[in-house]
């Protein structure tokens, strides 16, 4: 599959009009951490989050007293941001449905098609977003894909909005969000389950769990920086630390003997299998 892409640069700040949210938990709360960083008041900020821990959680972190269910005070919301889980998607938008008739709706909901979203909300100015949790430290990955009815000026609040939690790519066609959500989405914990290999390998060889950990999450960190800094592939990249007969040569040839490379690229289909299963499964109340 060809995928059409366009990397966003960072953007100048726009003011922001009234922003709602459909559930409270962590992507919600990365974006409104973003948000408040940029100088968003609380005040202008709608919160619907049925569970009172996260309400808790949202007025001590931000100021913000989010509502345990979906009211008239979404009225006034240009942009509403639905951060809750696929399963409970269509659930959580009858209520909402008809009470802010003019916003952008803007999907971190995974696998959950557009034309799902836009028939329960009737409405076209859907965006979908697949982010990933490094967004959680401004250090994100988000994919993005927008409806026929959105515009130029929707897309540009939609990336002010989203500013804050890292790099931004649009889609232009919506399969492709199955892709980012193998590659990127479910991303981070690849990088994870290599970081506690690495640290169990240096324990087992004699480092303390301190110093391996380390050592791993500070190779992963230079490594990456190296990778988006570098004008040469990875393959390249790879291939410079790797000196025949070397122990990276060593090291390489046994995961290749093993067929490491193959069996990742085999998970990461697997993965990308399921982000269309969600939208079967759940896209169709």
């Amino acid at each position: 599959m060809n995928i059409a892409v366009t990397f966003l640069p960072r953007r100048e700040p726009i003011p922001l009009p009234p922003i709602g949210f459909i559930g409270g938990g962590n992507m919600a709360s990365a974006i409104i951490g973003g948000l408040i960083k940029q100088d968003v008041p609380a005040a202008s900020i709608e919160v619907v989050e049925p569970f009172a821990e996260a309400r808790a959680r949202l007025a001590n972190d931000f100021g913000i007293l989010a509502q345990p269910a979906a009211g008239p005070a979404l009225a006034r919301c240009k942009v509403i941001v639905w951060a809750v889980k696929p399963q409970s998607f269509a659930e959580a938008a009858r209520p909402v449905r008809g009470l802010a008739p003019d916003a952008l709706h803007l999907s971190v909901a995974a696998g959950i098609p557009s034309g799902s979203i836009a028939r329960w909300l009737d409405t076209e100015r859907v965006v979908r977003a697949m982010p990933n949790t490094p967004a959680l430290v401004g250090q994100g990955m988000t994919g993005l894909f927008a409806r026929a009815a959105v515009d130029m000026g929707d897309r540009k609040l939609i990336e002010q909005v989203l500013d804050a939690t890292g790099e931004l790519m649009w889609v232009d066609a919506e399969e492709s969000l199955d892709v980012v959500t193998a590659v990127s989405g479910s991303g981070p914990a690849y990088v994870f389950y290599f970081i506690e290999a690495m640290t169990e390998a240096g324990v087992e060889l004699g480092l303390t769990p301190e110093q391996a950990h380390q050592l791993a999450v500070g190779t992963f960190t230079g490594a990456s920086a190296l990778a988006a800094d570098a004008a040469e592939p990875p393959a390249v990249l790879r291939e410079r630390v790797t000196s025949k007969g070397g122990t990276t040569y060593a090291a390489i040839t046994s995961m290749e003997s093993d067929a490491v490379k193959a069996k990742f690229k085999t998970a990461i289909r697997a993965a990308h299998q399921r982000a269309a299963e969600l939208g079967q499964e759940f896209g169709k109340a």
